[in-house]
């Protein structure tokens, strides 16, 4: 059977997890955790081009398609 003291605390003991740096450090980490899933999910979603929803002016004036009364 294992001792008591074996799970209590495996690395640290349990009055470092309430210093101010052990608090700091936590409060770092999870804001690191929250901006690296945020930069993930952005590279998720799919680009978005305004110029594909407004016409700019890179549209051509007269169509220059094979078949010229084809719809815009």
């Amino acid at each position: 059977m294992m001792p008591f003291k074996f799970l209590t605390g495996l690395l640290l003991p349990e009055s470092f997890m309430h210093t101010q740096f052990f608090l700091i450090l936590a409060t770092l980490v999870a804001l690191n955790t929250v901006i690296y899933s945020a930069l993930s999910l952005i590279h998720i979603i799919p680009k978005w081009f305004r110029a594909s929803w407004l016409r700019g002016r890179r549209q051509r004036a007269v169509t220059r398609s094979i078949y010229p009364d084809a719809p815009k």
